[in-house]
C-alpha cells in the first residue's frame, strides 16, 4: 500500500501526475485525486451493474466500487492479473477504485505543458475522456477525465441541475460572471444552472490563462465592476489552473476585491487549505450545484454592501 501527498506549494501552476499503464499504453491521473495504491484483490460482482463496474471490495472499513478501467477503455473483457493494482481515488466526495496494470511513477510538470486533445481524437463526440495530453520527459501521457468516466457509468453521481431552485427562474440578474472551465459538458451544465437561477451575463473561458488574459485587459477600465462582478473557476485546466488564476487575481491591487469561487471535483480538506492560501472566497465540490447559486447570491450581496 502506498499513500500519496499533494504539492506543498499553492498557486504554482504545477501538477503532479501519477503515470500508469493499461495494455502497455501510458495514462495519467492528477495525484490530488489519488488517496492510495493497493494491490488488486478479489472483487465481489454486483448483479445488473454497468459492464465497466467490476464489483465491490472492502479493504478496511470502507466499501469501494471497483471500475474495470481496462474494460472501459478497450471494450474488451478483462482477465485480472495478479500484479494488477487498484488506484483508490477521492474526488467529488466519492471514493472509487480503478483497476490498472502498473503504476510507473509520479512527475511534476507545469499546466502550461498540458494541451487539450484535438477534437479528432474524440470519436465524433463533442468531448472525449482525455482531459489533457501532457509531455512528461520523452513521453506523451494521456490524462484521463475520471469525473466523466464515473458520470458515464453512474449519471446520478454527477451534477444534478434539478437541484437549482426554480424560485428565481424569472428574476433576471445583470451581474457579470466570469467562468473558467475546460470541460465543455460541465461548462454547459453550470451555465444552464446559472441561467435557471437568473444569471444571464456569463463570460466563459476554456482555461485559467484565457480568463487571466481577459482580466489583464480590463483591469484598468474605470467600469471594471460592470465587466466582472464574480469569478468561478475549476482547478484542473490546461495552460493555467484555477489555483494560479485565483492567486493572480487576489494579489492584484485592482482585481483583488472580486469574489472568487473555486468549483472543483478536487475539493477536500487538504485542497481547501490550498484554496484558502491563494485567497479563494468560497470552495465548492461540483455536485453541489444547487449550493453554488446560493453562494453566488451571498457573495454578490455582500459586495454590494461593502
Amino acid at each position: 500500500m502506498a499513500e500519496t501527498s499533494i504539492l506543498l506549494e499553492s498557486g504554482t501552476n504545477e501538477i503532479e501526475i501519477m503515470e500508469f499503464t493499461i495494455y502497455g499504453e501510458l495514462y495519467g491521473i492528477n495525484v490530488a485525486k489519488v488517496q492510495e495504491i493497493l494491490m488488486s484483490a478479489k472483487v465481489k460482482p454486483i448483479p445488473h451493474a454497468n459492464p465497466a463496474v467490476e464489483g465491490i471490495f472492502k479493504p478496511r472499513d470502507i466499501m469501494l466500487t471497483v471500475v474495470d478501467l481496462p474494460y472501459y477503455l478497450s471494450g474488451e473483457p478483462t482477465t485480472p492479473a495478479e500484479k494488477d493494482l487498484f488506484i483508490i481515488t477521492n474526488f467529488n466526495k466519492m471514493h472509487i477504485a480503478f483497476r490498472v496494470n502498473t503504476v510507473v511513477g509520479i512527475q511534476r510538470i507545469s499546466w502550461a505543458d498540458i494541451r487539450k486533445p484535438d477534437k479528432t481524437l474524440n470519436s465524433g463526440r463533442e468531448e472525449g475522456i482525455a482531459t489533457g495530453i501532457a509531455q512528461c520527459g520523452k513521453d506523451l501521457v494521456t490524462i484521463l477525465d475520471f469525473e466523466k468516466i464515473v458520470a458515464e457509468i453512474a449519471p446520478e453521481t454527477g451534477i444534478q441541475i434539478d437541484e437549482v431552485s426554480k424560485v428565481a427562474e424569472d428574476i433576471k440578474k445583470d451581474e457579470p460572471i466570469l467562468f473558467a472551465e475546460d470541460s465543455l459538458l460541465l461548462a454547459k451544465m453550470v451555465e444552464e444552472s446559472l441561467h435557471k437561477a437568473g444569471y444571464r451575463n456569463i463570460t466563459k473561458f476554456n482555461n485559467g490563462q484565457e480568463a487571466w488574459d481577459y482580466l489583464s485587459g480590463i483591469r484598468d477600465d474605470p467600469d471594471l465592476h460592470r465587466k466582472v462582478s464574480l469569478i468561478i473557476t475549476d482547478i484542473e485546466m490546461p495552460e493555467m489552473d484555477g489555483h494560479h488564476l485565483t492567486k493572480l487575481v487576489k494579489t492584484d491591487g485592482k482585481l483583488k476585491e472580486i469574489p472568487v469561487i473555486i468549483f472543483s471535483s478536487l475539493i477536500n480538506e487538504q485542497m481547501e487549505v490550498k484554496g484558502r492560501e491563494v485567497g479563494a472566497d468560497e470552495q465548492l465540490s461540483k455536485p453541489e450545484i444547487g449550493h453554488l447559486v446560493s453562494v453566488i447570491d451571498g457573495l454578490l450581496e455582500r459586495r454590494k454592501k461593502a
